[in-house]
C-alpha cells in the first residue's frame, strides 16, 4: 500500500508560481503513470500533467507549457512546477500513482490564484 501526501499549495498572485510536491510512502521507481488532476468546485476531475515510467510528459491543454511534472526517485517524490499561474488555475490539485496494477491517490492540495 502506498500512501501519497501533497504539499506546497496556498495562495498566489496570477503570474506567479508555485511548486507542488507529492510524496509516497513507498518507492515509486516501479510506477507505470505518476499523474497529477485537478477538480474545481462542482467540476468533474481532469488530469493536468502525466509522467511514464520512461520518463514521457504529457500535459493538458491549458497548462501545456507553463507546468512541468518531474520525478525523484531517491525522494519519491513526483513534482508539479506551475508557471506564469492565472486564476482558471485555482483548483484542488490532486496526484496520483500508478502501480502494479493498483491505483492510489493522495487527499489533494488547494490552489487558489488571485487577480
Amino acid at each position: 500500500q502506498v500512501q501519497l501526501v501533497e504539499s506546497g499549495g496556498g495562495l498566489v498572485q496570477a503570474g506567479g508560481s508555485l511548486r507542488l510536491a507529492c510524496a509516497a510512502s513507498g518507492s515509486i521507481f516501479d510506477a507505470v503513470y505518476m499523474r497529477w488532476y485537478r477538480q474545481g468546485p462542482g467540476s468533474k476531475r481532469n488530469w493536468v500533467a502525466i509522467l511514464t515510467s520512461s520518463n514521457s510528459t504529457f500535459y493538458g491543454e491549458s497548462v501545456r507549457g507553463r507546468f512541468t511534472i518531474s520525478r525523484d526517485n531517491a525522494r519519491n517524490t513526483v513534482y508539479l512546477q506551475m508557471n506564469s499561474l492565472k486564476v482558471e488555475d485555482t483548483s484542488v490539485y490532486i496526484c496520483n500513482l500508478e502501480a502494479g496494477g493498483n491505483n492510489y491517490w493522495g487527499q489533494g492540495i488547494q490552489v487558489t490564484v488571485s487577480s
